[in-house]
């Protein structure tokens, strides 16, 4: 459109200074053919002084003659001024029109390099939160590795505790005693029928051994928090003594088995917590004795130590 527009302005130019050359000769020669006629004029008057003979029939001819071509270039000329009169107005508000998108094409293409502008800085700055992101992920990409790393090593510790529990225990599998591993966690379960009495929390000498044996495991693993519950049945405690229900029985039994743990000095004692649990967790139904045979026992949940996990998790 732009060089459409160019093409026109050359064009008018062109034609204007033709059209403008065209006037001034025709001008020109409107005044040659005045000065012409005044001179004929003045040599008429002389010579009819001079007592030359011309005919006023040629004299007219030529007069007439004159004048026609006066008014014929006078013509020819208000013709091309007012064809040049046109040009230049038309050129004119070609020139105006083409300022006028020459200015509404530069503000235009001012607000698009605004826009562009503004485009590339909100680029820059999505580009730095994203690497920002990236770092951030890096970071916890490589604390989740740490982690899972950790979480691996746990649980081989924990399969290997469970291991050496089996073997330090084997002579007392069949009599109440399971080893089970969990949840990241090793249960290790030990009915009372192997260490008291009925009414009892005192512990008999078979499983003050089978106790013993699982301290000495202990003593290797000071970093694993050792849970000591104890569970009782539904059947309400009707024994004599200063016990006053079944939660306080096994909270008693519980505490028996921590002071032969704590006769190992090789454990640290704030591994060590004892809890009674009563009748209120329950791995069997009390409706047979058999079930209820069960549910009367010693829990030991042995625990890795979690701080170095808590404190990658804080970090993520």
């Amino acid at each position: 459109m732009k060089q459409l527009i160019f093409g026109i302005c050359i064009a008018l130019l062109c034609t204007s200074c033709v059209s403008s050359k065209i006037y001034e000769d025709l001008k020109s020669k409107h005044d040659s053919l005045k000065a012409e006629n005044e001179s004929l004029l003045s040599r008429l008057n002389e010579q009819g002084g001079n007592g030359e003979t011309y005919t006023l029939e040629s004299l007219k001819r030529e007069l007439e003659k004159t004048k026609a071509e006066h008014t014929q270039m006078a013509m020819e000329l208000a013709a091309q001024k007012s064809s040049f009169d046109t040009l230049k107005k038309s050129y004119d508000a070609l020139e105006a029109n083409s300022s006028e998108n020459l200015t509404a094409n530069l503000e235009q293409n001012r607000k698009l390099l605004e826009q562009l502008e503004a485009k590339e800085k909100a680029l820059a700055e999505e580009a730095a939160r994203l690497n920002n992101l990236e770092r951030q992920l890096a970071d916890r990409s490589q604390r989740v590795e740490e982690l899972e790393g950790i979480i691996a090593a746990k649980d081989a510790k924990m399969s290997a505790l469970k291991d050496a529990i089996s073997a330090a225990l084997t002579n007392f599998e069949g009599n109440g005693l399971t080893i089970e591993q969990r949840d990241g966690k090793v249960y290790v379960s030990m009915e009372n029928k192997l260490l008291f009495e009925s009414g009892s929390w005192s512990v008999n000498s078979r499983g003050r051994e089978a106790v013993v044996a699982l301290g000495q495991v202990l003593a290797q693993n000071k970093e694993i928090a050792v849970l000591i519950e104890g569970h009782t049945d539904n059947v309400p405690y009707g024994g004599s003594g200063n016990i006053k229900n079944n939660w306080d029985l096994s909270t008693k039994r519980a505490t028996s088995i921590v002071n032969i743990l704590t006769a190992n000095n090789s454990i640290p004692k704030d591994n060590l917590t004892a809890a009674g649990r009563g009748e209120h967790a329950p791995i069997a139904s009390n409706n047979s004795s058999e079930g209820r045979s069960k549910n009367r026992r010693i829990e030991v949940v042995l625990t890795p130590k979690l701080d170095e996990i808590t404190k990658l998790l804080n970090e993520i």
